[in-house]
């Protein structure tokens, strides 16, 4: 006798909470003659960066990682309020207090976002939508800051869900609406497909997920590494990561396959800085400071080296964070080939809450 065997597969149930211009919005909340008005987080000097921004600003173009001089461009009336990282933590841990209360599956991603694992909740209905509204309206009771919640079965779709009504919103990705959601999906949109990578997919005509789904997994590997396996899966709405409970970080960095091998310093600068903002950027996100700088250097014969510097006080700026790196790569020469791949690492971190250090920061 023929018998049918039936697989039971769990479902799991994820929500990617993304607070609103965080640092920002504990400005304007804790300064009320801020409200409504273009607010910049950061320094105003030449050589600062915005670390973040509201969305008054944002609506000029206003963004984090851009010159402090072309944003006051582009924003003439724009109102600039020297970082409080020991502010935006403290707010910070209440929210994960409030995480915590429904499941022990939490996964900071930076001081204002987190992944939570709400398959076998705590507490509340067995609805990880009904969970996530719940958590955003005591959110807003408690803190006084409005958030973003994404609902998915995995990380990459609850992050891009996150994004589709924000601010103060939430959008949920069910199983059946995966295809079409990915699809439909601009690659410059893709958790995880950096401005570089997603440059150059579009010189090759890839402009949305369902172009990306043409490359073979090969193809992929080839022009980006193992990186390439990751946006294989990722388009097909695979992604079987778990959220992994807080852990200490030790460490924050990026890297970039180049299309075709690298040869001078003066091809490597632009890539570099590159790598340098997007670190720089998680780095301010996360609240921390690091002293030790990590360069990573593949060849097109994929010999790696590495090569790391540590600094006697903590990088306070991305300048100098760059300008470490940039003199490690200054090092490697004579580079016995063409370089593939870059990337740059900050380490030996400063954790807010561990102990005193200067936090006048030149953004």
């Amino acid at each position: 006798m023929d018998m049918k065997m039936e697989t039971w597969v769990q479902v799991r149930k994820i929500i990617h909470i993304d607070m609103d211009a965080f640092f920002a919005s504990v400005e304007q909340r804790d300064y009320p003659e801020l409200r409504g008005k273009p607010v910049a987080v950061g320094g105003s000097g030449e050589r600062s960066v915005v670390a973040a921004a509201s969305y008054e600003a944002r609506r000029y173009g206003v963004r984090s990682a851009l010159a402090a001089k072309v944003a006051k461009r582009m924003c003439p009336d724009l109102i600039f309020v020297p970082p409080r990282f020991q502010v935006y933590a403290s707010v910070s841990r209440q929210i994960r207090q409030i995480f915590g209360e429904y499941t022990p599956l939490v996964e900071p991603l930076s001081l204002d976002e987190a992944y939570l694992d709400v398959t076998f909740a705590r507490k509340g209905k067995p609805s990880a939508t009904l969970i996530a509204a719940e958590i955003r309206r005591r959110i807003k009771e408690e803190t006084g800051l409005t958030s973003s919640a994404g609902v998915s079965f995995n990380k990459f779709l609850a992050k891009m869900a996150s994004e589709v009504n924000k601010p103060d919103g939430m959008f949920v990705i069910t199983p059946d609406q995966a295809s079409d959601f990915i699809d439909n999906l601009e690659i410059k949109k893709f958790y995880g497909i950096g401005k570089v990578s997603a440059r150059k997919l579009n010189e090759i005509g890839i402009w949305f997920g369902r172009d990306l789904k043409l490359l073979e997994r090969t193809e992929l590997v080839k022009m980006f590494g193992k990186t390439g396996n990751f946006y294989y899966d990722i388009v097909r709405g695979i992604d079987n990561r778990p959220v992994e409970e807080s852990q200490e970080r030790k460490s924050l960095g990026a890297e970039d396959t180049f299309a075709h091998d690298l040869y001078s310093l003066e091809e490597m600068r632009p890539p570099l800085e590159e790598l340098a903002n997007r670190v720089w950027k998680q780095i301010g996100k996360a609240g921390l400071k690091g002293k030790t700088v990590t360069l990573k250097i593949k060849y097109g014969d994929f010999v790696q080296h590495t090569r790391s510097k540590t600094s006697s006080d903590y990088i306070l700026n991305g300048s100098e964070f760059l300008e470490m790196g940039w003199n490690l790569l200054r090092g490697e020469e004579p580079f016995r080939t063409g370089i593939r791949l870059l990337g740059l690492t900050l380490s030996h971190f400063y954790h807010p809450g561990t102990g005193p250090v200067q936090l006048v920061i030149e953004f």
